[in-house]
Formats: C-alpha cells, sequence, structure tokens
C-alpha cells in the first residue's frame, strides 16, 4: 500500500467484536488472564502493553519501514531509552546541531553518568571518520536540525558508521521531516526516533515520543527497556497520535506549499540576513535534501541583521504566528531559539545565534500568514 494509504489503516484493523472503525481507547491498567503465565492474547499490564498502544506501534513501523515501534511519553523519553543500551565509559557522536533538550540530556545529564559525547558536524561524513572512537557505540543523527535545518545524508553516513569495527548503532531523530518525507531505515539507518508531539500528533494536544527498527535483538532489547523503565505512552495519546497521523500526508504537503511561499518573501527582506530553509537553492545541502526527501518540510529559520533585539521584536510582534515553543501543528508558531527551545546549549559550542528566529509554518491560509510577518518584520 501507498504511505497515503498506510497512515489511514497500518495497524488498525476495525474491531472484531462490534466492527468499530476507528481504535478504541483501552483506559486499563490491568487484564484478566486465563490462568497463571496465560495472559490473554499478551495483555497482562498496560505498562508492558495497551491495545492502542500497540495499533500505534504497528502503524509506526509501517510507515518507517521498520519491522516494530515503540512509543513513549516523550520524545524525550524515547531518547532517553536509546541511551540506556549504554554503559559507562561507551561513547557517543552526535550533531552540532541538536535540539537543546537532547543536548541537555546527553552533556548535563548522561556524562555525570560516565558516558562520553563528541558533537561534530555530520553534514560532511569524512568529520565521524574523525570523531568515532574504539569506544563509540551509538552516531545520533538529526537532519533536518533544529534549528539550524542542517542535512545530513544519511546513506553516507551509514557506510561510515558501518565500515567502522565497532558498527556503531546508527540512530536518526526522523522529527522535522516525519517518515512521509524521509525514510532513513530505508538508507542504512538501525533506528529511528521521533518527537510525535510534533508533525505526527500534529495539532499541538498531546505529547508523545517513539522509535522505530527492524533488528530483532534491538527491539527486543529495547521493548525490555521500555518496560523496565515505564515511559510509556497512555491510551489516550496514543489514539490521538493515531488520529493526527492519517492526515500526515496532507498536512506535510500544504506545511510545504506554505513555507515556499513564505521562503519566497523572506528573501527578498533586507532585514534579513540569513534564510534557512532545506529546498531554497542558497542552503548548502540543497542538493541532499532534495534527493533524501520529499519536499522541504514545513521549518523555516532566518537570522535577523540587527541581532537579539530585532529577532525578539519580531516574535513578539507577530498576531497569527503564536509566540511559543514546541512546532509541527496545523497553527503556525514562531520563537527565537537561544532564548527559548536551545537556552541550554548558552555557553556551549552548539551556543545558538541570538538574532535566530524559528517558524513552524502551520497549514492556514498563506496570504494570512504573509501579511502577518510583513506587519511584523515592518
Amino acid at each position: 500500500m501507498k504511505f497515503e494509504t498506510l497512515a489511514i489503516h497500518a495497524g488498525q484493523e476495525p474491531d472484531p467484536n462490534n466492527g468499530a472503525v476507528m481504535t478504541p481507547v483501552y483506559l486499563t491498567s490491568t487484564y484478566k488472564q486465563d490462568g497463571i503465565g496465560k495472559p490473554r492474547q499478551g495483555y497482562e499490564y498496560s505498562r508492558t502493553l495497551n491495545p492502542t498502544r500497540k495499533a500505534l506501534q504497528d502503524c509506526l513501523a509501517e510507515l518507517e519501514s521498520g519491522k516494530w515501534g515503540l512509543a513513549f511519553a516523550s520524545g524525550m523519553a524515547a531518547t532517553d531509552t536509546v541511551l540506556r543500551m549504554l554503559a559507562q565509559g561507551d561513547h557517543v557522536v552526535a550533531g552540532n546541531d541538536v535540539y537543546g533538550g537532547t543536548f541537555r540530556l546527553f552533556d548535563k545529564v548522561l556524562r555525570r553518568f560516565g558516558l562520553d559525547f563528541t558533537f561534530a558536524d555530520t553534514t560532511d561524513p569524512e568529520n565521524l571518520v574523525e570523531a568515532l572512537t574504539p569506544q563509540t557505540r551509538i552516531v545520533w543523527l538529526e537532519t533536518p536540525t533544529n534549528p539550524l535545518l542542517a542535512v545530513s545524508d544519511i546513506r553516507a553516513v551509514a557506510e561510515v558508521v558501518k565500515s567502522h569495527p565497532n558498527k556503531p548503532i546508527l540512530v536518526v531523530d526522523n522529527t522535522f521531516a516525519t517518515p512521509y518525507l524521509q525514510r532513513p531505515l530505508e538508507l542504512g539507518a538501525d533506528l529511528v526516533v521521533h518527537s510525535m508531539t510534533k508533525y505526527l500528533g500534529g495539532h499541538s494536544d498531546v505529547v508523545g515520543g517513539a522509535i522505530v527498527g527492524k533488528d530483532k535483538a534491538l527491539g527486543e532489547q529495547l521493548a525490555y527497556l521500555q518496560n523496565a523503565i515505564g515511559g510509556v505512552q497512555g491510551p489516550m495519546d496514543s489514539f490521538l497520535v493515531l488520529r493526527g497521523i492519517k492526515t500526515l500526508p496532507v498536512r506535510m504537503d500544504r506545511h510545504a506549499e506554505n513555507a515556499e511561499k513564505i521562503v519566497a518573501f523572506l528573501e527578498k527582506q533586507k532585514k534579513v540576513e540569513r534564510l534557512i530553509y532545506p529546498f531554497h537553492e542558497s542552503h548548502p545541502q540543497v542538493q541532499i535534501a532534495r534527493r533524501q526527501m520529499g519536499n522541504g518540510g514545513g521549518m523555516i529559520s532566518f537570522i535577523m541583521k540587527d541581532g537579539r533585539e530585532a529577532a525578539v521584536k519580531v516574535a513578539e510582534s507577530t498576531k497569527l504566528f503564536t509566540l511559543a515553543e514546541s512546532l509541527g501543528g496545523v497553527e503556525s508558531l514562531i520563537e527565537v531559539p537561544a532564548a527559548m527551545t536551545h537556552l541550554s546549549t548558552q555557553g556551549s559550542t552548539l551556543e545558538v545565534d541570538p538574532g535566530l528566529v524559528r517558524l513552524s509554518v502551520g497549514i492556514e491560509n498563506a496570504d494570512d500568514l504573509l501579511a502577518d510577518l510583513e506587519q511584523a518584520l515592518r
């Protein structure tokens, strides 16, 4: 089946008892068992498995061309669970423009438990060759990155990683692109992670995270950790993400359509020093983006010529773009990452330009969005 069909039907059969088309929300913590050690259909406790969450996990696996999927209470819970596979002294190579929350977890939390991290420019695979060590166990890739929208060639990175004697696990955060635009497992990645809070949910009404993969042993290890740690997604949140995924292809096309019109507007603005969009000709990895992604997506970043003061003024002057963290919802959002989502990188090598503005372009009428940006810049 094509992606648009899978988004609506994958993992979601009509209820065999009554024919309900929508997946039921199973609000239960425990299940009647048929005997000691005989859970009915494998269900015994909802931290371990819940039918609503299972439907979402099966859907995610199919959308990402994986064999299994796991759903978590947040994107950070999913990220943390992946890192729990490591032991003291293990080394991780991550991109030098990762999400601020990811950097905070890696640098401020997990370093204290004996893990070592190197942040490298993954847009050039040769940088990975230099960063990998005998202790490297994971390579963590964001593409496009948050918030600078840098694009890495997943296939090229996978070749470098797999040629290393350790065979590190290649993890790709696919939150910005979604499986509709980019499928890392098909390009050589071992694991895909998502903040389902963003485009997969799509309506700014749910928080969630996901891990998807193909390797059976990795799946069993991560499922064990999911149950042992317990940061699972609840049934109602799982239902909301399933509902959001049904319109993912339609929304992503509209996000990109609106974004392209805004990019055309911003590139003419004298107050804008630098425009960043994966499918724009000025983007340094535009050819990789066009080869690897279905369209440019709905995220735009730009740097104001007059720096932080101008960025703050623009972000606080919009009326339709909502000043808020997060992204990927149907409504348009605006933020200044250096003071908001990426404040944790302040003083580090990942520190964000204070004049950078990040837009999450929604699916409103493009003319209304353009008029709002015009008056804010003015």
